[in-house]
């Protein structure tokens, strides 16, 4: 009887050790499943990303052939020139007895500093963001001043070293996320002697905080000049901020100062540091490397003149160009860095790390290359390097190595593309160990959600910019729809419609797997091509306007708020219609785009509401934006997506 029961007692362990195991196996998959989810969608926001990047840097084909034109147009209209990208700052003009103008009121409750600045000016300002004060333009313009002087004797490299008892910690991206910043010091400390930082580029941009991040780095810089280090990003950049949103930020928090603010900040960022290198054995950089990088030559280059990787050097005999140049650059000279030496900068802003062998062009970003291993042991071996530490790439984990250990990417801010998305992290060096790398994620709320419910909410807005991008293209997809629909049955087989996507969209998705999302198809299995649409579509400004204007307006959006806001010299928001019509004509003539200038010209005269002249561009734009008709995913109400 005794061994009876020892049998019953043995199958029962084994039937729960079996339905343990069972259920173990089960959430394992449900995990993996999720996690495939999650990087599917982190999948296109990168890719997405990397497109409108890629716009970005193609601007620099149109700018240079702006200032051709302009150039031509000079020696007709000497005053036009001037009147788009002329200075609106006196020859007589000096820097410090401008901030001196500017008084702070006693009625200002914001964070107040005190000259020469000491570690309580820290405190003083951290706690005044905490509290979300706006700092007084006077501070800031001071703050900007002074960086400038300290930033123009540091060299294009920084040279530091660690030392026994105390290691230095190295932050990449933070894209303007208070937040994060506060947290790493939070858990790290603050910048002091003894807590050493290198921040390496792209402070700015994306984020809603990028001042309160732009001013607590520079005074922690003119406190600690000597342990703390300020790489550029390629967001260090006034016109990819013109894009990303930094200098909407300015101009709404600084109104009447935006503008001398957003001068003296181009001059600062052609100040920051392109490197840093601890030990003599550790790299920093943003981007990355290239097979031609010469850190000879980045420690020699006038590294001031590059104003931005939106203009590169045009290499031509006449000064015309380059007194164009110098006035939308704020630069009073016609000195510029030569092509092989702007090059070697966006490399190193710009590249990215893959596992192929070998150096070819980064055509998901439009600038800077891929790297492979074999580049990474090259460069680093002719310099005597260990290892690269580098930024520009969101990661899910916030760092991630690669290349044989040779390379570390640290990306700083968390929920990057939305919360939930990824984790920040930085990394912190010692003399005598290892990298050590701290992992954080800022939530809002005490009990995080649970994983399904932020993969769902990470999934759906992936999939509502992915259907913003489909509607900006919608005439060329259907066009190429069409053509392999031969029998006009308005459907297609599921390979057809991926191929059909990836040929107009060129962002390199699993299109197949993520047709669930974006069609519907028959019993048959296929495609019902023109169901790609039927949730989303363009909310007009007129309905008098013609579908394909209203479609080309809203795919070059982006493009044209920079070129609008390169015009709108007093960032008023504000442009005459003469302007209006002589930037589009040079737009419509470089890109290609095939839209009559009468109906242009038609609708900017519907949007002068006023009659007055002017186009109020940045409302103009905003009228232009995507309608999601039901979410396929969450089935919710009729919501409206603005730009």
């Amino acid at each position: 009887m005794g061994c009876s029961c020892s049998s019953v007692a043995d199958d029962g362990s084994k039937q729960v050790i079996r339905a343990a195991t069972i259920i173990q196996n089960w959430y394992r998959g449900y995990r993996a499943r999720l996690k495939a989810r999650q990087r599917c969608a982190l999948t296109i926001f990168r890719s997405i990303e990397y497109a409108d990047e890629q716009g970005q840097m193609q601007l620099s084909n149109f700018f240079s052939f702006m200032f051709e034109n302009y150039a031509k147009a000079r020696e007709k209209d000497p005053n036009l020139v001037t009147q788009l990208f002329g200075s609106s700052f006196p020859d007589t003009y000096e820097e410090e007895d401008y901030t001196k103008m500017i008084n702070v009121p006693d009625s200002y409750n914001g964070p107040r500093l005190q000259f020469p600045l000491t570690f309580n000016d820290i405190e003083i300002l951290i706690e005044g963001f905490k509290e979300q004060k706006i700092l007084h333009p006077h501070y800031v313009l001071a703050v900007l001043h002074e960086a400038k002087k300290v930033l123009m004797k540091m060299p294009n490299v920084s040279h530091i070293r660690t030392l026994p008892y105390n290691e230095i910690t190295v932050c990449g991206d933070l894209h303007g996320k208070l937040e994060d910043l506060l947290l790493i010091f939070y858990k790290n400390g603050l910048p002091s002697d003894d807590i050493p930082y290198v921040f390496n580029g792209d402070f700015v941009d994306r984020g809603k905080n990028s001042i309160e991040i732009l001013m607590i780095l520079l005074v922690s810089l003119l406190v600690y000049p000597k342990d703390l280090r300020l790489n550029r990003g390629n967001h260090e950049d006034i016109l990819m901020n013109m894009r990303y949103g930094f200098t909407k930020e300015i101009m709404q928090k600084y109104k009447l100062y935006g503008r001398e603010i957003l001068k003296v900040l181009e001059e600062v960022y052609t100040w920051l540091p392109i490197a840093t290198i601890i030990d003599n054995e550790i790299l920093i950089m943003h981007g990355g490397l290239s097979m031609s990088t010469d850190l000879n030559l980045l420690h020699r280059l006038e590294r001031h003149k590059m104003k931005s990787v939106l203009m590169p050097p045009v290499q031509s005999d006449e000064d015309t160009t380059a007194d164009v140049r110098s006035k939308i650059g704020g630069q009073k000279g016609k000195t510029t860095l030569s092509q092989h030496e702007w090059k070697q900068v966006i490399d190193i802003l710009w590249s990215d790390p893959r596992s192929k062998r070998g150096c070819y062009p980064n055509k998901s970003r439009g600038g800077g290359c891929y790297f492979g291993p074999d580049v990474t042991a090259k460069i680093l071996s002719k310099y005597q390097m260990k290892f690269l530490i580098r930024s520009h790439e969101c990661k899910p984990d916030g760092y991630e190595i690669c290349h044989d250990g040779k390379v570390i990417t640290v990306f700083s801010a968390s929920n990057y593309y939305e919360e939930g998305s990824n984790r920040g992290a930085y990394v912190k060096l010692g003399r005598y160990s290892a990298p050590r790398f701290f992992q954080y994620q800022v939530t809002n709320s005490t009990c995080p959600r649970p994983l399904h419910q932020r993969v769902s909410t990470i999934e759906g807005s992936a999939i509502r910019i992915l259907k913003e991008r489909m509607v900006s293209r919608k005439t060329d997809l259907v066009r190429t729809f069409e053509l392999h629909d031969c029998s006009k049955s308005g459907k297609l087989s599921l390979s057809q419609w991926a191929l059909s996507m990836e040929s107009v969209l060129e962002l390199n998705l699993p299109w197949r797997s993520l047709s669930v999302h974006l069609v519907n198809r028959d019993k048959d299995g296929k495609v019902e091509y023109m169901s790609s649409f039927q949730d989303v579509q363009i909310k007009k400004p007129v309905k008098e306007a013609h579908s394909s204007l209203i479609e080309t307006l809203y795919r070059y959006r982006s493009d044209l708020q920079i070129i609008f806001n390169v015009i709108d010299t007093d960032h008023s928001g504000l442009i005459s219609m003469e302007e209006f019509r002589d930037m589009w004509k040079l737009f419509k003539t470089h890109y290609g785009v095939h839209v009559d200038d009468i109906q242009v010209d038609e609708l900017a005269n519907q949007m002068d509401l006023n009659k007055d002249g002017s186009i109020d561009f940045n409302e103009f734009l905003k009228a232009f934006h995507v309608v999601h008709k039901f979410d396929t995913l969450h089935k919710s109400d009729t919501l409206a997506f603005q730009e």
